[in-house]
């Protein structure tokens, strides 16, 4: 039984980074609750300020800094008297910080959010704690979350860390091996969020498609969704980074038959060119991808398929990017993301030779968004006059008109549908007419 704090302390947990570390910032958010601590949004309200950072490129890693120091220019006017540093940043540079940033009271790694109230209580009593141990957090240990009011929409983790140790990647360094939680542990998770009103949950992993080969000796993820979509109160379940190389005929199928199963794939591909995805150390080449996005496409025809480049690789010719090109406007995704190569220390990729400048990298980034731009809008013209389920998010104050989202959307990173001549409650799933399409968003009216 937690110990209920004798000070009401207000609390305020910034979140920066990927959903992961926004299910890392649930899970701290009901530790301070359960202690008795006052959660608030504002920092600038607050007496205590977690900064949950993100440490994977360059550009997290500076997000990160700049939001310590802009927290801990709070402390200036004396409100805010505890600042505590958690996540992927800290588990790399926690010497760095303390010695950089004397404004931090307390440091909390990836594999050590059970104590972030010591951390707290230690801060506030002068102390200047640090736990940064073994990036290897069981999940099993809590389950229950804090979700934001008015959320509709949960990640919730299946697997932590890597196994796959692509030349490029960071996140083994910060959230260690590959670890797949148990099913009964995620789906006690999702019965949790699912009475706290959440109706969607979008099953996240690092390499979502090999759960289960670590703790049950095979691939376990079409068991796993069958069972969370036997949760009552959710009616969306969406799947994050697959893996082209484990993506089962067995997976196939609960994608084309469960209703409960989003038809909507992220898959990030990393490239196309097989000597650059040998130099990523990714398996598999262009042909086994044009054969698995072709196999998905016939059997699950009304798919959305999501993946993510990188532009830039160390090596990456103007006929690689060229080739690159050509198999983007090949495959026609429905939805995709760009991010130019960002070299990590202590990654493999750093050691090859020919890196390319910034300026390559960022050209070659808006020319393969500029292409993609053009088939997202055909694709969204697709859907004029169709009746789609639209998950009501939000409303938009001005005009009537309510916000939300398809199946085919992920939040925050894909488009959304602008809804009129609804007069109901947020939360909700209507059918809409799609009446207007844009570059990535769509509008219609309720049905």
């Amino acid at each position: 039984m937690t110990q209920k704090a004798t000070t009401r302390e207000k609390v305020a947990i910034v979140t920066l980074g990927c959903e992961k570390n926004m299910v890392d910032s649930d899970m701290m958010a009901h530790l301070v609750d359960e202690k008795g601590y006052e959660l608030v949004d504002d920092p600038k309200q607050a007496t205590v300020v977690i900064v949950n950072t993100c440490g994977f490129i360059d550009a997290a890693k500076e997000e990160s800094v700049n939001k310590i120091l802009d927290m801990a220019e709070l402390k200036e006017d004396g409100k805010v008297k505890s600042l505590v540093v958690a996540g992927c940043l800290t588990q790399r540079y926690k010497e760095d910080i303390l010695a950089e940033i004397p404004e931090v009271d307390g440091i909390v790694g990836t594999g050590d959010f059970m104590s972030i109230t010591e951390i707290i209580d230690e801060s506030l009593r002068g102390q200047r704690p640090i736990r940064v141990g073994n990036p290897v957090f069981r999940y099993e240990e809590v389950v229950k979350r804090k979700v934001k009011a008015g959320t509709y929409t949960a990640y919730v983790k299946i697997a932590e860390g890597c196994d796959n140790a692509c030349t490029f990647c960071s996140i083994p360094l910060m959230r260690g091996g590959f670890r797949s939680r148990s099913i009964e542990s995620i789906v006690e998770e999702v019965e949790h969020l699912a009475s706290q009103g959440i109706v969607e949950i979008c099953l996240i992993a690092q390499d979502s498609t090999n759960y289960g080969t670590d703790l049950y000796g095979k691939h376990m993820l079409p068991t796993l969704l069958n069972k969370v979509s036997d949760v009552q109160g959710i009616e969306w379940i969406r799947l994050h980074y697959a893996y082209p190389g484990f993506f089962t005929d067995e997976l196939i199928e609960v994608f084309a038959t469960n209703p409960k199963v989003c038809k909507y794939i992220d898959m990030p591909l990393q490239h196309s060119q097989d000597a650059i995805l040998k130099r990523m150390r990714r398996p598999g080449r262009q042909r086994d991808t044009r054969e698995l996005i072709a196999k998905i496409r016939g059997n699950i025809p009304d798919v959305a398929l999501r993946t993510s480049l990188i532009v830039g690789f160390p090596g990456e010719t103007e006929e690689d990017f060229q080739h690159l090109c050509q198999f983007v406007r090949d495959v026609q995704f429905d939805r995709m993301g760009v991010f130019t190569y960002s070299s990590e220390e202590d990654t493999p990729a750093t050691r090859l030779p020919d890196h390319v400048d910034e300026e390559t990298k960022e050209r070659r980034a808006n020319i393969l968004m500029e292409i993609q731009r053009e088939i997202s809008k055909k694709k969204n013209e697709a859907f004029l006059d169709k009746v789609i389920p639209v998950l009501i998010e939000r409303y938009e104050g001005h005009g009537n008109v309510y916000v939300g989202r398809s199946q085919y959307d992920a939040p925050e990173i894909d488009g959304e549908v602008f809804v009129s001549g609804y007069k109901g409650e947020l939360g909700k799933m209507v059918k809409v007419r799609i009446t207007h399409s844009y570059e990535y968003d769509l509008a219609g009216e309720v049905v």
